[in-house]
């Protein structure tokens, strides 16, 4: 496998490199630093959006005729890479990573034309309405009714776990149209307005104190049948077409980061005399860590040539997505172990941006705790790792 780069690409990585040191504020730095979940503030998320969106840099996978950078796979390769060395700020994925993408490979060119400037200008925020409290991890047997009225579908239901519902003005969720011979048959992919007559967002605090979650209610929500993706009954092949840039990205990049913070803390801090790095037990997983991070990143690079010859992520996202929530998690419960008693204050004041309470500890456990807990659902959102390998059973390994 040839993993070098070109001049013309050393090249743009200086650029990018370049315009993240001009535009990748502290406050922006500090509000990923003190991010004590998978998902950043609104606030901060549309600050780094808008300066994105100016640059032209906002959606690296898109194709250009449709906004994007048109960029090509290395390109978009650098570009993840340097933003995780440098500590920047992601993007809410649902309208960038997710909806944009499926609209250009299933939307009508009415919705392409409508929604998609509206996605990369972040006048439209979204969110994603597919898991359901009755579901579980078995997305197919979701119940939420929507029953047809003349132009119209009238939805009766919920959704559960509905990421930044409480911000966002749209979502696109999955409904179930018609009772088919499988679960599967008479779902349909809708888009609808979260300020339509009969929607209701309750939030769900973590145990961590942090509101990221909710559940949305629908009580005789109309919503014009225009704005269906694909084909009525039909909208399972758009929501699996969807999942696969869901779980896409593995992030070995910012795992690397966050692998290199948790070996600088650990030659900080003494315990009994001794730095944590040099304890052999401790140094040890570091380095087991530091293996598994370099799998991820070879994974990252086949898939990579897959999609270079035309190819879609396809079931290899779901190894990626697997390998993803047991990194992330594995790593937070390193930092924690690093932490020792000092993962007990909970200070969420002291992590406002701007804010100058003192942390009581280092300042790596103000978010070790919050990360921990949060990051147990990373093995759960998108799919349950468990789900995941039945896909790369089939899929793959043709069991």
């Amino acid at each position: 496998m040839d993993i070098s780069f070109s001049a013309e690409h050393e090249s743009f990585r200086n650029e990018v490199r370049t315009f993240l040191d001009g535009n990748l504020t502290g406050e922006l730095r500090e509000a990923a630093e003190f991010c004590p979940g998978m998902f950043l503030d609104y606030e901060h998320n549309m600050a780094w959006h808008k300066i994105l969106y100016e640059k032209g840099w906002v959606a690296p996978a898109w194709p250009k005729e449709y906004g994007g950078t048109g960029w090509d796979l290395l390109q978009r390769y650098i570009w993840t890479t340097e933003t995780g060395l440098a500590g920047a700020p992601g993007t809410a994925p649902m309208g960038l990573g997710m909806c944009g993408p499926m609209l250009i490979g299933h939307g009508t060119e009415q919705q392409k034309q409508y929604y998609l400037p509206r996605i990369l200008s972040g006048e439209d925020y979204w969110c994603q309405g597919y898991s359901e409290p009755a579901s579980g991890s078995d997305l197919a047997s979701l119940g939420l009714k929507a029953v047809t009225d003349g132009t119209d579908l009238v939805l009766n239901g919920s959704k559960i776990w509905t990421t930044h519902a409480h911000w966002a003005n749209r979502m696109f969720l999955l409904v179930r149209t018609r009772d088919g011979d499988k679960p599967q048959h008479g779902i349909t992919f809708l888009l609808l307005e979260m300020n339509s007559p009969g929607i209701r967002v309750e939030p769900i605090v973590f145990a961590s104190g942090t509101h990221e979650v909710n559940q949305v209610f629908f009580d005789d929500v109309r919503v014009p049948k225009t704005n269906i993706v694909g084909e009525e009954d039909q909208g399972w092949t758009v929501a699996k077409y969807l999942l696969e840039f869901e779980r896409g990205g593995g992030g070995a990049a910012r795992f690397h980061t966050g692998l290199q913070r948790l070996r600088n803390f650990a030659g900080d801090i003494s315990a009994s005399g001794q730095r944590l790095l040099d304890d052999p037990a401790f140094a040890a997983k570091l380095n087991a860590a530091a293996v598994k991070i370099e799998a991820i990143q070879f994974t990252e690079f086949r898939i990579m040539a897959a999609i270079s010859k035309g190819g879609s992520p396809g079931p290899e996202s779901s190894i990626m997505k697997t390998l993803g929530a047991e990194m992330g998690q594995h790593l937070s419960e390193l930092m924690v172990e690093a932490l020792a008693f000092y993962n007990s204050p909970h200070q969420p004041e002291a992590r406002e941006v701007g804010q100058n309470v003192p942390a009581v500890g280092p300042r790596a456990g103000l978010t070790a705790f919050p990360r921990y807990i949060n990051f147990r659902a990373q093995s759960i959102a998108g799919g349950t790792n468990e789900v995941q390998a039945n896909i790369v059973a089939k899929m793959v390994l043709g069991l």
